[in-house]
């Protein structure tokens, strides 16, 4: 006599849907005949668990059964293999119940597979000035792509033929195994899914229906793209198979350092050296910038020189950095000055500045007076400790 469904997946006669599920998984995993090394009673058992199964997890068979028990699916205890379910019914519970541990592995037979196929994506790297981020650009790559060939017209077999129905596979693209209780599909190795074989190829694509060669693209460089931004051309990559759509072209961008500004997110660094003179006295300087209008070479900004300014202080000019890609807001011109000690200096320019030097006090040099104070400390701490020191 069959034993009761529920009483096989160890749940009660109320339990839903999910307890169900959870229960079979459980089971059909501990119960598998590759896990127990070709066991009968662990194949009995399995067979079992999943004829339980596929009367209980749909509703119409599971009323059917609540009502008039194994009388009420047609089953009667004759077992899963010998009912009307067979192998198929098995690849789509576990397709159901173990998709997620399995991936596509029992979904792929239910799927055509000599349909239109998407061609590849294609990435394309492509290295742009710091101008060109901050104006944009339109720039002409050229990338190997392929293209359906224009001989066959994509066929793949030579003009005047056409592809013949794969022997093997009779069209369908897999071709299936059995192996114990389970039937295993997969690809056809001899059209390799296409369902169709090519008895005359084409001369020119050699039977594959498509060609490599380079395009020349256009691309519009937004303002204000930063490095590593990824630009998508949609419908622009590879060519697809049985006329299937195009690919897209992804193109990867890197900025290319430059010689005069480094950028951090919208703002623009630069380094400006400043005579000692000008930095001591205060006044102006010139500093480059980038223009999103043509300057001929004049790309420069005024910056003032605070008095008494020293290397390492910043002038930041607003609205001379980078724009944003959405163009709402830009970035600043952040300038950092670098004090230039003078050089190659005359008998006259000499003299004066040993005669600046003895005018000066520590009024003039408040840092070098701060730091020598310290340092008088620390020599002073540090010769008290030896004469503390014990003699030997």
């Amino acid at each position: 006599m069959a034993r009761d469904y529920y009483e096989v997946l160890g749940v009660q006669r109320g339990a839903d849907a999910a307890e169900i599920k959870a229960a079979f998984r459980k089971l059909a995993m501990e119960h598998h005949p590759d896990r127990n090394g070709g066991c009968e009673q662990a194949t009995g058992r399995f067979k079992e668990v999943n004829e339980a199964y596929s009367v209980l997890s749909d509703p119409d068979k599971r009323a059917a059964y609540d009502r008039f028990g194994h009388a009420g699916v047609g089953g009667g205890g004759a077992g899963f293999g010998a009912g009307q379910r067979g192998f198929q019914d098995v690849n789509d519970i576990f397709s159901e119940v173990f998709g997620d541990v399995f991936g596509e592995m029992f979904a792929q037979g239910r799927r055509g597979s000599t349909g239109p196929v998407r061609g590849a994506d294609i990435r394309h790297d492509l290295e742009i000035t710091l101008e060109q981020a901050y104006r944009g650009a339109d720039v002409e790559i050229v990338t190997p792509t392929t293209a359906s060939c224009d001989v066959c017209e994509g066929t793949g077999a030579k003009p005047g033929t056409s592809p013949s129905v794969c022997g093997t596979c009779g069209g369908a693209g897999r071709v299936r195994a059995a192996n114990g209780f389970f039937a295993v599909e997969r690809t056809c190795p001899r059209c390799g899914g296409g369902g169709r074989v090519v008895s005359d190829p084409c001369v020119k694509c050699h039977g594959q229906g498509q060609v490599r060669r380079e395009r020349k693209l256009q691309v519009r460089i937004p303002a204000g793209v930063d490095d590593g931004a990824r630009i998508r051309l949609a419908g622009e990559g590879d060519a697809g198979q049985r006329g299937g759509p195009r690919g897209d072209l992804y193109i990867f961008l890197s900025v290319k350092p430059h010689e005069l500004f480094e950028r951090d997110s919208l703002d623009l660094l630069c380094s400006v050296p400043v005579p000692m003179c000008t930095a001591a006295l205060g006044g102006e300087i010139e500093a480059p910038c980038l223009t999103s209008e043509a300057c001929d070479g004049q790309c420069r900004v005024t910056v003032k020189v605070p008095e008494g300014a020293q290397t390492g202080r910043t002038v930041r000019i607003k609205g001379k950095g980078m724009p944003s890609l959405n163009g709402r807001q830009r970035g600043d011109l952040v300038v950092e000055l670098f004090v230039e000690t003078p050089t190659n200096l005359t008998p006259r320019q000499k003299e004066l500045m040993r005669e600046l030097a003895g005018s000066c006090s520590d009024k003039q040099h408040p840092k070098h007076a701060g730091f020598f104070k310290k340092a008088k400390r620390f020599w002073t701490d540090l010769t008290a400790g030896q004469e503390d020191e014990p003699v030997a």
